[in-house]
């Protein structure tokens, strides 16, 4: 059985989309979720209540990744 990691990443402007990764990114934020749709849900929300919203569209942007996890066993 597999289950995801739901993946949030914010990255400055001036960061390019295919080198915006974990370790580029100013802010990570990660969920274990049931299924692939659940990678996609939530994350305006989530993003919407931090202090991060003010930067997001002006100096930043979000990348979404969705990471299959094989479940032990």
């Amino acid at each position: 059985m597999n289950a995801f990691i739901a993946v949030v990443l914010v990255c400055a402007n001036a960061v390019p989309i295919e080198a915006c990764t974990d370790d580029r990114a100013s802010e990570v934020r990660k969920v274990r979720v049931a299924n692939e749709l659940g990678c996609t849900n939530g994350w305006q929300e989530i993003i919407a209540r931090t202090d991060l919203r003010d930067e997001v569209g002006k100096s930043s942007y979000l990348k979404t990744e969705c990471r299959r996890v094989k479940q032990p066993g």
